[in-house]
């Protein structure tokens, strides 16, 4: 458990019923458990008259036509009113943004025609997750789009189910199509509108057949440049997206054989053991190397099969280049830097730096390259600033730390 849990708990309720007193919607979001679309056991009873049950696959692969549903829910606090987007494509950031837009031009913004605001309570993971940054981008478009401020409070890790719209509205839905077989998505969409309680609970539900392209990156300068106010309490878990423009970044990749911007200076021979040109010669040799590499994975990944040529514009964008994962291997294994503390001086997390030391002493090995281990061994950032102001090197005006 969180030591901040019941704090979270707590925060969320008072933002709930400021927004509620203030007439501004409260809404609970998630993504319904997916479910495959066809002549499949669905579990629950439902009466049939004897001896004539349904017939039903006695598999469950899903069919290559009719694939899966993606149920994506927005339940009203306020109204105890639900609306659900039937996605047959991905469960992407872009799609639980699209599907609160489509509750807001449907019905948010005729329930509540005088709202500034409008409060969102998420869980901590998934397409709305509260470090998923394409989340943040496609909310900062939507407080554009209607002119709200949108706040966004996420449920501590591991507690899910606390979200209202877990026990106010999915639940009812499951109990209605029990039993029976989800044969298409109209039959999907249409046991979600037939959804009521006996205290009043209406359902709207329509089916969103838009495709949502997977692997999408926010860089660094685009997430700065969103108008994003985070809270005092957990900015990570609490924050406000202004109905502001923002300007358009040029988000076009960094040269993978050079260092980010920001990271530039670490590649002074000082801290490096390499003067310019032996950097270079290493750097073109691991970039040969590495494709290599990464052609082996790949074709290991397709199960030997040929790889089908595309026009190179698909794909994730590398969250390190080739120079950054260098760096961050001279910095571990030369200096001695933990490599906790070389995730928070490049931003990312630790899990991310393991995997990539991995990988480039994979390819040292192969080039024959051997780092040798100086002396002073540092500790913190502290001492790699101190090294570096040390040995004259000029620092950025703004140390990025991770938060």
């Amino acid at each position: 458990q969180h030591p901040d849990r019941d704090g979270q708990f707590r925060y969320i309720n008072e933002q709930a019923k400021a927004h509620q007193v203030a007439g501004d919607p409260v809404i609970s979001v998630d993504t319904k458990k997916k479910e495959i679309v066809g002549p499949y056991r669905n579990g629950g009873r439902e009466w049939r008259p004897a001896g004539d049950p349904v017939r039903v696959s006695t598999h469950d692969f899903p069919d290559k036509d009719l694939g899966k549903a993606v149920p994506y829910g927005i339940y009203d606090l306020a109204a105890d009113t639900g609306w659900v987007s039937v996605g047959t494509d991905h469960d992407t950031a872009a799609f639980a943004a699209e599907s609160i837009r489509r509750w807001w031009k449907g019905r948010g913004r005729h329930d509540y025609p005088q709202a500034r605001r409008l409060l969102i309570t998420a869980d901590a993971g998934g397409s709305n997750g509260y470090r998923t940054r394409a989340w943040k981008t496609e909310l900062a478009a939507l407080a554009l789009e209607t002119g709200l401020n949108i706040t966004v409070c996420h449920f501590p890790p591991g507690t899910s189910k606390w979200n209202r719209i877990e026990h106010r509205l999915f639940s009812h839905i499951t109990m209605n199509w029990r039993g029976r077989p989800l044969t298409s998505h109209d039959v999907i969409v249409q046991s979600i509108a037939a959804t009521t309680t006996r205290t009043g609970l209406s359902v709207h539900a329509e089916l969103d057949t838009s495709a949502y392209e997977t692997g999408i990156r926010i860089s660094h300068k685009q997430m700065e440049a969103l108008p994003l106010d985070r809270h005092e309490w957990h900015g990570d878990w609490n924050y406000t997206l202004r109905p502001e423009a923002y300007p358009q970044v040029n988000d076009t990749p960094d040269p993978f054989d050079q260092p980010s911007p920001d990271l530039a200076w670490l590649c002074h021979p000082a801290l490096t053991g390499l003067p310019p040109h032996e950097w270079d010669t290493l750097i073109t040799t691991l970039t040969t190397l590495h494709d290599a590499q990464r052609e082996t994975h790949l074709d290991q990944r397709r199960g030997h099969r040929p790889r089908v040529k595309g026009d190179g514009t698909t794909g994730r964008r590398p969250v390190l280049t080739l120079a950054d994962r260098l760096l961050a291997t001279l910095l571990h294994y030369r200096l001695g830097l933990p490599q906790v503390v070389i995730a928070r001086l490049f931003t990312v997390t630790p899990e991310t730096i393991n995997r990539r030391l991995k990988d480039i002493r994979q390819l040292l090995q192969s080039a024959e390259h051997t780092i040798q281990p100086t002396e002073p061994q540092l500790t913190t950032l502290d001492d790699l600033y101190d090294f570096a102001r040390t040995a004259k090197i000029t620092l950025p005006a703004e140390i990025k730390s991770a938060s």
